[in-house]
């Protein structure tokens, strides 16, 4: 069942969107060449410590680090460690908070330094795929019409979309109900309805969608061993359209 959030509530969500945001936006004037993306880690742990929040992911359901930091074919959950960034990579950074009882998730895709045409594309097709996906989250329309969208847009520009991971409800849980994923046919599954609030985000490979596990037990990565991106937004479905709370 997918829940309908309280005015009470979506005013706590759009607080944490905002913190969030925030931490996302120092998160990326950081990503640098240079850096470990463990030390990234730690400046959002203290972003987050200064902030008021803890973070979504340290511990959840094992989870090592405060944000996920994930590199070139990595598709996400990658693990900050000793790893420093150089000229030409691309950096999926995920974060995620919890604030008075409420989670917030977004995440982002950056180039470190110069990076290639092909790129550069990858990641605005996954960025824009992303706001596709956005504009379909209307009252009366149905929860694969954001699905359809986010496909369509990203494989009519030469990329692909990741099948084993999805977009989620989140409220009161990190993950709740629905699961939302990034391809399909459209006008399928629930009716979307005001008070829904959900994380969407593509994750778009420039090759194959097709993914493997790391030997870490958390990281995905793409199987032909091309670029990946990740993009994220927690809204709210309002009666005069979707409203990102993580803008």
């Amino acid at each position: 069942m997918i829940s309908l959030k309280s005015e009470e509530g979506l005013k706590t969500l759009r607080e944490a969107g905002v913190i969030l945001a925030g931490i996302m936006r120092q998160l990326q004037k950081h990503a640098k060449e240079g850096i470990a993306t463990e030390d990234l880690d730690k400046i959002a742990q203290e972003l987050m410590q200064e902030a008021g929040v803890v973070s979504a992911f340290k511990d959840y359901r094992g989870f090592p680090a405060h944000i996920c930091t994930s590199i070139n074919d990595e598709v996400v959950h990658g693990i900050p460690g000793k790893r420093v960034l150089e000229g030409g990579d691309i950096l999926s950074i995920d974060a995620g908070i919890k604030y008075k009882g409420y989670f917030s998730d977004t995440a982002i895709t950056v180039a470190v330094g110069e990076i290639g045409s092909k790129q550069k594309k990858l990641i605005e097709v996954a960025r824009r795929s992303l706001f596709e996906g956005i504009k379909k989250a209307k009252v009366n329309n149905r929860l694969t019409d954001i699905s359809y969208a986010i496909q369509n847009y990203v494989e009519k520009n030469g990329f692909s979309v990741v099948r084993d991971f999805v977009g989620h409800g989140i409220g009161t849980s990190l993950h709740e109900a629905p699961e939302i994923p990034n391809f399909g046919r459209p006008h399928q599954g629930p009716v979307l309805k005001s008070g829904m609030v959900f994380a969407v985000e593509p994750m778009v490979n420039m090759g194959s969608w097709e993914v493997i596990m790391l030997d870490n037990n958390w990281t995905a990565a793409t199987k032909d061993g091309l670029a990946s991106a990740h993009f994220e937004h927690t809204i709210v479905i309002t009666d005069n359209g979707p409203v990102i709370l993580t803008n």
